[in-house]
């Protein structure tokens, strides 16, 4: 090996120790005022959301016919939930031990070098981003639910404005379909290399909010996640009254077959729920701005984790016992559960609840996807100018409206199911190196003081190491647009590593 190629491979090897993050943290600008309280406000606003209003409909019916995992949808989200766990666990014990804004790319800068830090922060941007995309989407379609119970009132124009005005891909083929149309005189499209086509579908709605939501990000954290807190509240009392309105409803023949897509059905549909898990994950990108993190940090993250489980278990069970399986409608399944039953009104009131859901969702997400693009300026792999604070209300501003650019212009193009599964081989990319991470820090680090120990340590970690890796090998074998993509987003970040990332921390430094 040349002296070149040497240097360079030590450059992409180097770590950056613990104690130099935190003493960094210890000299941001960012304003200390998160509480256990806002952590967990944060975590159940990302978690209970798109996947109760949304996602759990695909899960249980499947993205194609004969995939769904049916009323077996509770043991997916088990089984997503123990593989949650497991991570929530490294992430607690990480994250109290270095509690600096960035989560998992700041934790690989300690353990693996340069390189694989750049690269697992261009995965968590892949997380965060297109997780973002994924809710603007759901929350454009819950909005256009709610619209129609005031179909009296509100012109015609705005009930039933163009499918393509409002993303909803799904609609479009379908109805094309059914009638026989030429998707092209329904919408626009791309042309790519090779004769591929992308189409074009402008979000409105998603576009809308998501303005609104950067506005408020960037007057302040603690002022965004009062409006979560209050839009949990309301979140949570439609989803309770769900069920105990639900419950007089159920007939267990609903429930039978219990699996109809035998184990298959139960891993596909553990893949598509595994979306509604990284909520957990967006409770770490806020340490820098915790109080005390190394105590809250651990007890927000698996209070998550566990209350969440709970209420995603209570929901499907009520669902899938409500109306037929084949009946289940998967844009908006529980206001069409509450119409299959007479409760129009109730399905109305839930349209509300999901707006709210979706749009903490999309709050924190934003949160994590600008707290992430910080942390990797901050190391020189971006233009320094962009992570400049605002004067005025100590936050990230350019960053941020970066982030609203991003997942606007992602919105143009993606597809809900699509964007779901590409956002989940991130997460457990992710979750795989958090744990790996854990054995790492456990033997580089052993004196370290840990205010929180992953427990059977290490069984836990390598357990959510093979659950995680499981699962995306499976849904790689199963082949589908959405690996192809992740593949893509891997070769993106190397290049930009290459050609402009590695040049420029040598020069910054």
């Amino acid at each position: 090996m040349n002296i070149k190629a040497k240097e360079i491979l030590i450059n992409m090897l180097s770590k950056k120790s613990t104690d130099d993050f935190i003493n960094q943290s210890s000299e941001s600008e960012l304003k200390k005022t998160l509480n256990i309280f806002d952590l967990l406000i944060l975590g159940i606003s990302a978690v209970v959301g798109t996947g109760i209003f949304t996602i759990i409909g695909s899960a249980i019916v499947g993205s194609q016919a004969g995939t769904g995992a049916g009323t077996a949808v509770i043991i997916s989200m088990l089984i997503a939930a123990l593989a949650s766990l497991f991570s929530a666990l490294a992430y607690s014990e990480i994250a109290a031990m270095i509690p600096v804004a960035g989560s998992a790319y700041t934790f690989t800068y300690v353990t693996m070098g340069e390189f694989m830090a750049w690269m697992v922060g261009w995965i968590l941007m892949l997380e965060y981003a297109i997780g973002n995309i994924t809710v603007a989407t759901a929350w454009t379609g819950y909005l256009v639910q709610l619209l129609k119970g005031f179909k009296h009132i509100l012109p015609d124009f705005i009930i039933n404005f163009p499918l393509w005005l409002r993303n909803d891909f799904r609609s479009i083929y379908a109805m094309c379909d059914k009638y026989g149309w030429d998707v092209h005189d329904k919408m626009p499209f791309i042309n790519l290399p090779f004769g591929k086509e992308l189409p074009v579908a402008v979000n409105i709605p998603a576009v809308f909010i998501v303005l609104v939501l950067t506005i408020l990000l960037i007057k302040g954290v603690k002022e965004s996640t009062r409006l979560a807190g209050i839009m949990v509240f309301v979140n949570l009392s439609i989803i309770i009254s769900f069920v105990a309105v639900g419950a007089k409803y159920v007939a267990p023949d609903n429930w039978i077959p219990f699996a109809p897509n035998g184990f298959e059905g139960i891993l596909a549909g553990t893949f598509i729920i595994f979306f509604a898990y990284i909520g957990f994950d967006a409770i770490s990108t806020a340490a820098e701005e915790t109080k005390n993190p190394q105590r809250d940090l651990p007890w927000a993250i698996i209070g998550t984790l566990v209350l969440c489980t709970l209420l995603y278990i209570s929901v499907a069970l009520v669902l899938t016992g409500i109306i037929p399986m084949s009946d289940i409608d998967t844009q908006a399944p529980l206001a069409h559960a509450m119409r299959a039953i007479g409760k129009n009104w109730y399905a109305g009131a839930i349209s509300v609840g999901a707006l709210c859901a979706l749009t903490s969702v999309l709050l924190v997400y934003q949160l994590g996807t600008t707290r992430i693009l910080f942390a990797i300026a901050r190391d020189n792999f971006l233009p320094k100018n962009i992570m400049k604070i605002h004067k005025t209300f100590k936050t990230p501003h350019i960053i941020t409206w970066l982030s609203a650019v991003i997942v606007i212009l992602g919105s143009l193009f993606m597809d809900l199911n699509i964007s779901a599964e590409l956002c989940n081989y991130g997460t457990f990319a992710s979750f795989v190196i958090i744990c790996i991470e854990v054995l790492i820090l456990r033997k580089t680090e052993p004196k370290r003081y840990r205010p929180f120990k992953v427990p059977f340590c290490p069984l836990f970690p390598i357990l959510g190491i093979l659950l995680c890796s499981c699962f995306m090998i499976y849904k790689g074998l199963s082949g589908g647009a959405s690996s192809l993509y992740f593949l893509i987003w891997v070769i993106m970040g190397l290049a930009i590593y290459i050609l402009y990332g590695y040049k420029n921390k040598r020069n910054s430094d």
